[in-house]
């Protein structure tokens, strides 16, 4: 039986909003498909993948950022969103591979919280190709990816009607200063790293792409087919 596709789609340095705007289209476009006989459907969604071009920071459904604190984080520069997510504040920014599939999940035989330590485990392995070994998933509420007690890989989704949105943000060559502007998820006391920090050298995102391709394959059993224009 033939693994179920996922559409490849990258937007390489692109706008927060962008992939906000491209993500509700697939959104629209998996929830408008009647897809009869959906499980086994050889199409699960697709995987928008970009580094953002500025820096942003995001809210989540638990609480975003208060008016005082969204003028000072846009003095600084950055973009302020609300977003439909799942968890608290992070920030997004250059340097940091963005990542939000867009998968109907009756068409991967997963619920929702089978998808969220899916992202975990694409993250974690990503990691281990890397030659990162002490990568690890932690239990609510440090939801994502740690390396000792520093977060490497922030997740937050939302689900509805079996589709997911949003997804994960892993740090490449972050730079981690924005991060000191905000609790990042809410957690105080921890810290943030990147795979730049971590291996003593610069990594790209453009550097990690393949291996988390790769990882994403893995993980989520899926085969991912390229597609040349976003839409």
């Amino acid at each position: 039986m033939p693994l179920p596709g996922v559409r490849l789609v990258w937007l390489g340095r692109a706008h927060y909003s962008e992939l906000l705007a491209l993500q509700e289209h697939w959104l629209q476009r998996l929830q408008t498909d009647p897809r009869p006989g959906v499980q086994s459907s050889t199409e699960a969604g697709a995987l928008l993948l970009c580094e953002p071009a500025g820096p942003v920071y995001t809210g989540g459904l638990r609480g975003g950022l208060m008016p005082e604190e969204t003028a000072r984080l846009r003095a600084l520069g950055a973009e302020v969103r609300a977003t439909g997510r799942g968890g608290l504040a992070t920030f997004h920014g250059p340097g940091q591979l963005l990542c939000h599939p867009v998968l109907d999940l009756r068409c991967l035989g997963l619920r929702l919280r089978t998808h969220v330590a899916k992202l975990e485990a694409c993250a974690v392995r990503l990691c281990e190709l890397r030659g990162l070994r002490g990568a690890r998933a932690r239990p609510p509420p440090y939801t994502g990816v740690w390396l000792g007690e520093r977060k490497i890989c922030a997740i937050g989704v939302r689900c509805g009607r079996h589709i997911t949105s949003h997804g994960l943000a892993l740090n490449c060559s972050t730079d981690l200063t924005w991060f000191e502007h905000i609790v990042p998820c809410g957690l105080v006391g921890t810290g943030v790293t990147s795979l730049s920090e971590a291996l003593q050298r610069l990594v790209t995102v453009d550097e990690v792409m393949p291996s988390f391709l790769v990882a994403f394959q893995e993980t989520f059993k899926c085969t991912l087919v390229s597609e040349d224009s976003p839409s």
